[in-house]
């Protein structure tokens, strides 16, 4: 077991209510039709006794029980949503397109269903979505040395103030602060789960995040003072070596990271980090067994002000911290990526058995 299940009882009220706190983390196992699904299923709900439940994909096939056809219990949540893959294709055809409202309604999509669609699963609107990715078009254009007029007409923002507001928004410093020739150099990736900032010198990673994590700008302003000369924008090899294990998290071949991390906290902030980094992919512990493994079992409230401090994501997994219940709890990057990714090391850890 990956952490200790509620009640069947209670895992059947979850079921009921459409609870996506277990989603994609424990699965029904309907007797009565041998089929498998999600907690969030919209088919009608069986009959308690009629229910099992299991804690991983591949419990449930060897258990003889098949997928539903309606939840897509073995794919990623989101991609049972046709009007999210179609505006997603879209997205990637379109890099550059100012997307508005009425764009969307002209493709007949219902504006309302396509912005909970996205919350639910991105957190953000497709909106927002879409202007992040003009703005990585910009920031990349910075990164080989254009100029700010060049970056903003890349990004496809009209005005030069609303870029650098945009910039400076997501940055915490405007598009002319960031230099090329820095000791520390600001690096854009994308990934299956958003686009990410990595931060690094020519030896080290300093941070790793998702662009749409709300303390980004203040992390970045601490490591713009904290830095002679402030930050710059551009590749080191940690970054690039950071980039490549990402690409091969994503696609699950593998979960080993090993960019050197310099890890900006306290003494006991470390602590926590390196407990965190000694969780296996696949695995999850709680609050309180992260304070008995580093011998402090009182320290559960400083163990997750630790674990929310962390700003290199994944490769410092604070990810694989969940409630004493086995529910999700707060994630920086959001709870539906600690979904997805608590998925993505589940098929890994299948893969290694």
């Amino acid at each position: 077991m990956l952490f200790d299940l509620p009640s069947d009882d209670a895992l059947y009220d979850a079921l009921v209510a459409r609870d996506d706190r277990y989603d994609g983390r424990v699965f029904v196992c309907v007797h009565s039709t041998g089929i498998f699904c999600r907690l969030t299923c919209p088919a009608r709900k069986p009959l308690r006794e009629n229910c099992t439940f299991r804690e991983t994909v591949g419990e449930c096939i060897e258990a003889g029980f098949r997928a539903c056809k309606r939840c897509h219990p073995v794919q990623a949540s989101a991609q049972n949503e046709p009007v999210i893959t179609a505006l997603l294709e879209q997205l990637d055809a379109e890099p550059h397109r100012r997307w508005s409202e009425p764009d969307i309604a002209r493709m007949g999509y219902d504006l309302s269903t396509v912005r909970r669609a996205f919350k639910r699963h991105f957190g953000m609107t497709f909106l927002e979505m879409a202007r992040q990715r003009r703005l990585r078009e910009g920031f990349e254009t910075l990164a080989l040395g254009g100029s700010v007029l060049t970056a903003q007409l890349d990004a496809s923002f009209e005005s030069s103030s609303a870029f650098r507001a945009a910039f400076a928004k997501l940055m915490g410093c405007a598009p002319a602060d960031l230099k090329t020739d820095g000791h520390m150099r600001a690096t854009w990736i994308p990934t299956a789960l958003g686009d990410m900032i990595a931060v690094s010198s020519a030896t080290h990673l300093h941070l790793l995040e998702f662009v749409d994590r709300k303390g980004l700008p203040a992390e970045l302003k601490k490591l713009q003072a904290a830095t002679p000369g402030g930050l710059g924008i551009g590749r080191f090899a940690p970054a690039e070596q950071a980039e490549a294990e990402l690409a091969d998290y994503f696609t699950a071949r593998s979960a080993r990271f090993e960019t050197p991390l310099a890890m900006h906290g306290t003494d006991f902030y470390k602590r926590v980090w390196q407990a965190l980094q000694s969780i296996p992919a696949g695995e999850t512990r709680s609050y309180g067994e992260i304070a008995r493994q580093i011998g402090q079992p009182t320290a559960v409230r400083a163990v997750a002000r630790a674990n929310g401090s962390n700003q290199i994501a994944l490769m410092i997994p604070c990810h694989r911290v969940i409630g004493a219940d086995g529910s999700l709890t707060g994630y920086a990057g959001g709870l539906w990526r600690k979904q997805r990714l608590i998925e993505i090391e589940r098929a890994l850890r299948q893969q290694a058995a």
